[in-house]
């Protein structure tokens, strides 16, 4: 710690009301796209959060964007991986083979749009160390003066904003393993405390980074990853105060997400099943890839993946319950985005269609007017002067679900299915909807409040 080191009623100062375009975006992609996705390789062993063991978590990490940190972890399935197909070799070997060759950021950006997507957030810096822009100090381990030789956060803002979409901006805080090349991570307490650079001269490192990024880019998110440097919590020269300050001055309508250690947040995170207590705060969101990586993994397939319901499925759930989701793609190394996630991503699009109009600005319902269930598996939103259930049952094509509802608070006889995939009448204990065959997604049921 240092002499500038904060208080909690300095970091309480910058505390804001969350603007209203994130209250009514609750729908974001991340992408995460790097040098890594050229190896491509990670072992699927299962969504972050269920693996409770951290040697078995680290040893068979399912986060291909981990790739650099699991092959120097002696014994390692990576380890050998790496030494079998690419003769050993060294990591950065991976930033001058990455090409990038058929990179559209425009073709990204509509896809995502088509999606549903309100804000797009790609990875400016990994853990791995290398950046997607000339960052200052980078020298020439950047996609400016390597690999690609392209300015790909540029490109992907521009695209971003052309499409009248927010930018968020992902960087990693916390770690990096060229810089401070610590030895690799086999427990989650090295990754978030002992084995994390907290030095100053990171700390001021990683404060040019972020403010280059502001300064170039305009976002609307700054999504840090981790944590920050503990020498950089402060409100002096360098430091972390002094950076969100810089950040809401340029954009007054911008956030900021928690993984800045015990400083300052505008909203809280949860990550595939980890950290799931975050989503009890009133503004959070949810991340997870469509696979159980975030960086492009080859050895994924469909078992692995959600599909385009599973995927409408969890956005519901998410907003039923307060939050935002913030749906992960991982583009291959030649700027493509892989078969199943863009297969996924398409089918989505023609759910939200008909179900955006419903999720934007909608808030969680008091279970005691309609409670949420698994089996049906029924969520519900309030959108004030009605209420929309959205029912699914993705085990048989065609079904019919008997809703219990009390016809008091809401009036039955005008419910009606809004979107394709079914059809809704009213029965002896509330309501009866038909699930149709085909649907893209859960089936959309609106219902008016009762008139008093």
């Amino acid at each position: 710690m240092n002499d500038f080191t904060s208080n909690s009623a300095e970091w309480n100062q910058l505390s804001r009301t969350m603007p209203d375009w994130f209250e009514n975006s609750p729908f974001g992609i991340f992408i995460h796209w790097g040098a890594y996705s050229l190896p491509a390789w990670a072992e699927p062993i299962g969504a972050l959060g269920t693996i409770a063991d951290d040697r078995e978590w680290f040893t068979h990490n399912p986060y291909a964007e981990w790739y650099y940190n699991t092959i120097r972890i002696d014994g390692s399935p990576a380890q050998q991986h790496q030494e079998e197909t690419f003769v050993g070799g060294d990591y950065d070997d991976f930033l001058d083979q990455w090409k990038a060759e058929l990179f559209d950021p425009t073709e990204w950006v509509e896809l995502f749009q088509y999606a549903g997507a309100d804000y797009v957030v790609p990875t400016t810096k990994h853990h791995d160390g290398i950046a997607l822009w000339d960052a200052p100090g980078t020298g020439e381990r950047n996609t400016v003066h390597r690999g690609p030789r392209r300015d790909l956060i540029r490109e992907i803002a521009e695209s971003v904003k052309a499409k009248g979409l927010k930018l968020g901006l992902y960087y990693s805080g916390g770690l990096d393993w060229h810089v401070r090349p610590f030895p690799p991570h086999v427990t989650s307490e090295s990754v978030h405390d002992s084995s994390r650079p907290k030095d100053a001269e990171y700390a001021e490192y990683a404060y040019n980074h972020v403010i280059d990024l502001v300064d170039k880019y305009q976002p609307h998110i700054l999504w840090n990853d981790i944590e920050w440097p503990d020498a950089g919590k402060h409100f002096g020269e360098h430091g972390l105060g002094r950076l969100f300050q810089h950040f809401y001055s340029t954009n007054p309508e911008g956030i900021v997400n928690d993984r800045w250690g015990e400083t300052h947040k505008d909203y809280a995170t949860s990550e595939y099943e980890h950290f799931t207590v975050n989503e009890s705060e009133t503004l959070w969101e949810n991340c997870r890839g469509i696979g159980f990586s975030f960086g492009y993994n080859q050895v994924e397939g469909p078992e692995q993946s959600l599909n385009g319901q599973q995927i409408a499925r969890h956005l519901t759930d998410v907003v039923s319950r307060g939050g935002h989701f913030l749906l992960n793609v991982g583009p291959q190394a030649d700027g493509t985005i892989p078969k199943i996630q863009r297969q996924a991503l398409t089918d989505l699009g023609h759910w939200m269609a008909a179900a955006k109009p419903f999720l934007v600005g909608a808030r969680p319902l008091d279970p005691a007017v309609a409670p949420a269930r698994d089996s049906p598996w029924i969520r519900w939103v309030d959108r004030g002067d009605a209420v929309v259930g959205f029912v699914d049952s993705p085990g048989e094509p065609s079904h019919v679900v008997e809703i219990p509802l009390q016809a008091g608070a809401l009036d039955l006889a005008r419910a009606a299915v809004r979107g394709p995939g079914g059809s809704v009448r009213t029965g002896d204990l509330g309501l009866i909807v038909e699930l149709t065959s085909g649907r893209p997604g859960p089936v959309i049921v609106h219902i008016p409040r009762a008139q008093s």
